[in-house]
């Protein structure tokens, strides 16, 4: 049971919980983060960590999309380890909804 990134982490990029995984499992974009699933040891700890609460285990309802999306994108982003600021204004964005549209496909920084 992995964790996945969820719509909230778009065009805020909190970067509080890269700091804390113990197996690196964090991938960058350009403007969201991702966990590549098979990777996540399902520890749990990275969810409190992130300030947007877009972390969620993949157990709840209605997150097959996201935990495909993670998985996709991990496969072409960079790893990243870590911490750096979060996009200049992520606070405006937090908890908007119907972010998904703004999402950017393009890589992040990485390490």
């Amino acid at each position: 049971m992995p964790y996945v990134v969820t719509e909230n982490c778009i065009k805020c990029k909190y970067m509080d919980c890269v700091e804390v995984c113990p197996v690196d499992c964090f991938y960058e974009g350009e403007n969201m983060l991702v966990i590549h699933p098979d990777e996540c040891i399902d520890c749990g700890v990275c969810e409190p960590e992130c300030p947007a609460e877009a972390i969620k285990p993949d157990t709840e309802t209605g997150l097959e999309s996201w935990l495909e999306l993670n998985a996709n994108f991990a496969k072409s982003w960079p790893n990243v380890t870590t911490k750096r600021d979060a996009l200049p204004d992520a606070k405006e964005w937090d908890g908007k909804p119907g972010k998904l549209e703004l999402l950017s496909p393009e890589p992040g920084e990485g390490d």
